[in-house]
């Protein structure tokens, strides 16, 4: 699972970036408040990469992608990226888990297959 989610979590990095150039171009909006907040949700990312596996990184995880898909009042394309973006997290999930359980049946398997027939159970 972390795999997954990782590489999910590096191309919303990439995307936030390029996202808080787009936002530049509002006049309303100061250059220090659009790079403060792309530079935090830049760092979550990177920060929840070494977290997934931890109690809370799901769902901190789930946090970001509410927030991706929420920035899309400043810029009008993350609604479609940030909802893009929730459904490979969503994917990441779900079959990370599924290869992480595939994982630990293969290992049981191989392990329970390496026991000598004399010292079996």
């Amino acid at each position: 699972m972390r795999t997954l989610c990782a590489a999910t979590l590096i191309g919303e990095f990439f995307v936030i970036g390029f996202a808080g150039l787009v936002a530049m171009k509002d006049p309303d909006l100061s250059m220090a408040t659009v790079w403060t907040v792309s530079g935090v949700a830049m760092f979550l990312c990177i920060l929840l990469c070494g977290m997934i596996t931890r109690p809370g990184g799901i769902h901190l995880g789930w946090a970001l992608q509410a927030g991706l898909v929420v920035s899309g009042f400043v810029v009008p394309t993350m609604f479609f990226l940030g909802a893009c973006f929730a459904a490979l997290w969503w994917a990441s999930v779900y079959f990370g888990r599924k290869v992480d359980e595939a994982k630990a049946r293969f290992a049981e398997r191989a392990e329970a297959a390496a026991e000598p027939e004399g010292n079996a159970a």
